[in-house]
């Protein structure tokens, strides 16, 4: 069970913001891709808050997969399924077998923020197939509006992920309205939550 202090930090807001949007469909059991788990942290959190969702957690790396069954054995949670790997930057066809239209909600914690305009494009791409009509899309993280980032914070941030790797960096809020507008989405609403990190609700039209 590998511990993200981050994650321990924003699971409560995350938890809030999702309970606010889903609550007009809490009367009906939903289905749930979560891209880029992670520890794990966060699904079984969203679990205990919301039983009316069934998860599906999925990550890239094994160690992480690992740590999301650990956390998942750990809670005894009933409404999570086992993790999947699954590499966003694919095409959907290879996103573990999850067919067409079968999602109401995707959600992407800080993937963005550490993924290449790839990764970006395959999240979109990939959600605009797999999500319900009026399914939904919410990324959280931090987030550059319209070329600009603010505060200096932020742009430290977006620095030092490009030290590691040029070819990542904080997206653009505009660019990722015009990728949901290719594939079939709309951009709902911006959510503000602490640390200058905002939720991006997109649907599926």
């Amino acid at each position: 069970m590998l511990l993200s202090p981050q994650a321990e930090r924003n699971w409560e807001a995350l938890c809030s913001v999702l309970e606010d949007v889903l609550e007009d469909q809490s009367h009906r059991q939903l289905f749930a891709l979560e891209l880029g788990s992670g520890t794990g942290q966060h699904v079984v959190r969203f679990a205990q808050k919301m039983p009316f969702v069934t998860w599906q957690p999925s990550d890239v790396k094994e160690e992480l997969l690992g740590s999301i069954k650990a956390y998942i054995a750990a809670t005894h949670a009933k409404t999570i399924l086992q993790p999947v790997h699954l590499d966003a930057s694919e095409p959907w066809e290879k996103w573990a077998g999850i067919p067409c239209n079968s999602c109401d909600v995707v959600i992407a914690i800080n993937l963005l923020q550490y993924s290449s305009f790839k990764t970006a494009q395959g999240v979109f791409s990939g959600a605009g197939q797999i999500l319900k009509p009026n399914g939904l899309l919410i990324t959280y993280g931090v987030f550059a509006i319209n070329g600009i980032i603010t505060p200096s914070c932020n742009e430290k941030l977006d620095a030092e992920i490009q030290k590691m790797n040029p070819e990542v960096g904080l997206p653009d809020i505009d660019v990722l309205r015009q990728l949901a507008y290719e594939k079939g989405m709309r951009m709902e609403r911006i959510i503000e939550i602490e640390e200058y990190n905002k939720c991006l609700i997109f649907r599926k039209m």
